[in-house]
């Protein structure tokens, strides 16, 4: 398939700023009063919040801490240690975490770079068609950035445009969840209406009417509103356009990127120009040398647990394609027991620099969910077994057993999501989603290491600092 990256132009404008709420200071008119005038202008900007994805807080490095290595399906080599990712795997984080205090920051700087559109592209000389889409496409970026904020934080502050001083940057408070997802849907409501159904050529990747339909109904599920949930989901499977490939293990080669499964990848392209990933590097056993990753550094971080390698059926096709149990040094030629997943794998151009997308939103996700949706709202129907089947056959085991009761086909869900997507974002806020992050978790720990309050973290104690009378911590967390 097409392999394209978002080129990540205009960053100059928006990278730049204090430290402090959003790390942004007013945008400087000198620097933006002679831009936003044409479509080129604004096209650059919308490129500029693609490329925000790919930073550190978000995707690029905080966003599988935070989603799957909180969970048990994976963890870090620092377990004991009390470095920021041992810090959050362990449960023993402290609000000066570091890992939470950049996906803070990032993905406020993602946000204002959508803002920065939606204030501008009103008044931009430019085609109304491609205005259409391009407000679409800011859409939907602000939302899936403020749905992995309040998933991951609870109450956040809710910025609708560009911030014009810093006391006002420094005084938004935290608003209730319910009115920040109030925002995610009405921005995808609209988004999909202003979206297409697909692109060609260098605008392959960006978010399509597909992926606004995907994300709506995740955040449903999420919000509990199962029927329509269901409906939207059934809108995505309906159209026929994403399909499962025939073959778990063609979703994973770099070549095959934004393939006909892909609903949303955020983008990447080595080559030295700041635009590659490292997620191979991070996710290779930590001692193995070049035993594994043959260029740059062995980071150790999003390996598999023992209870994920065991969550596989006896003849899960997934198992061998997902993650590998073990390395040959090539010093000494002896075989390391050393387990590591297999679904990132480049030879980087330099360290953390590789052509590795990462997998937001995919067609068997939505195939899950909408078995999930149905069984919330109607049972384990036959259209719930179908699509949870269809998942099944591709990984070359049976089909569920019919008869199953409604808790029963949850758990089946449950299950079959966290080796189908394993690795990629998707466990921990699966787990609190249904209720079930404590008991899996404590299970895991085999003690009594995770409560209730643990389903949000730490609100970072810088943005409590420089706001104490409108964002106060999270209940249970201290500094």
């Amino acid at each position: 398939m097409k392999r394209n990256i978002i080129i990540f132009g205009f960053l100059c404008l928006l990278a730049s700023g204090c430290s402090g709420f959003l790390d942004l200071a007013p945008i400087d008119a000198t620097n933006v009063k002679n831009f936003y005038r044409n479509a080129s202008d604004m096209q650059a900007a919308i490129n500029a919040a693609y490329g925000m994805l790919a930073n550190s807080g978000e995707y690029g490095y905080a966003y599988y801490n935070v989603a799957e290595v909180r969970s048990d399906n994976t963890m870090n080599w620092e377990g004991g240690g009390n470095l920021p990712d041992a810090e959050l795997d362990q449960f023993k984080m402290a609000s000066t975490n570091e890992i939470i205090r950049v996906m803070w920051v990032d993905t406020y700087r993602g946000i204002l770079a959508a803002n920065s559109v939606l204030d501008h592209i009103g008044g931009a000389q430019m085609d109304d068609a491609l205005r259409q889409r391009l407000t679409g496409e800011a859409q939907f970026l602000r939302a899936l950035q403020y749905f992995n904020l309040v998933r991951t934080f609870g109450d956040v502050p809710l910025v609708l445009s560009e911030t014009n001083s810093v006391d006002e940057g420094y005084s938004q408070p935290r608003v209730p969840k319910a009115e920040v997802y109030a925002r995610i849907v009405a921005d995808l409501a609209e988004a999909e209406q202003k979206l297409p159904v697909s692109y060609t050529g260098n605008d392959i990747g960006r978010a399509t009417r597909g992926a606004a339909k995907a994300l709506l109904g995740k955040v449903y599920l999420t919000t509990g509103d199962f029927a329509k949930a269901k409906d939207k989901l059934k809108e995505v499977i309906d159209p026929g356009t994403y399909k499962l490939l025939d073959d778990y293990a063609a979703l994973w080669p770099v070549a095959n990127a934004n393939h006909e499964e892909s609903i949303f990848e955020v983008q990447f392209k080595k080559g030295g120009t700041g635009t590659g990933s490292s997620f191979y590097n991070n996710f290779a056993p930590r001692n193995s040398g070049s035993s594994v990753i043959k260029v740059g550094f062995a980071g150790g971080r999003n390996l598999p647990t023992a209870d994920l390698i065991a969550a596989y059926e006896p003849g899960d096709y997934r198992k061998n394609v997902s993650l590998a149990l073990g390395y040959t040094d090539n010093v000494t030629g002896k075989y390391v027991a050393d387990p590591y997943t297999l679904k990132f794998q480049d030879t980087p151009f330099a360290d953390g620099d590789a052509d590795n997308n990462w997998p937001v939103l995919r067609y068997a996700d939505v195939l899950l969910m909408y078995a999930e949706a149905v069984n919330a709202v109607n049972g384990p129907t036959a259209e719930a077994y179908d699509a949870v089947n269809a998942v099944r056959k591709r990984a070359k085991l049976a089909a569920l057993p019919g008869g199953l009761s409604k808790p029963a086909f949850a758990l089946a869900i449950e299950h079959e999501r966290q080796v189908e997507l394993a690795f990629e974002g998707h466990r921990w806020f699966d787990l609190v989603r249904t209720g079930r992050a404590v008991a899996v978790m404590n299970e895991h720990f085999k003690g009594p290491v995770v409560q209730e309050f643990n389903a949000v973290f730490p609100i970072p104690q810088t943005q409590i600092d420089i706001n104490p009378s409108g964002i106060k911590q999270n209940p249970g967390y201290s500094f």
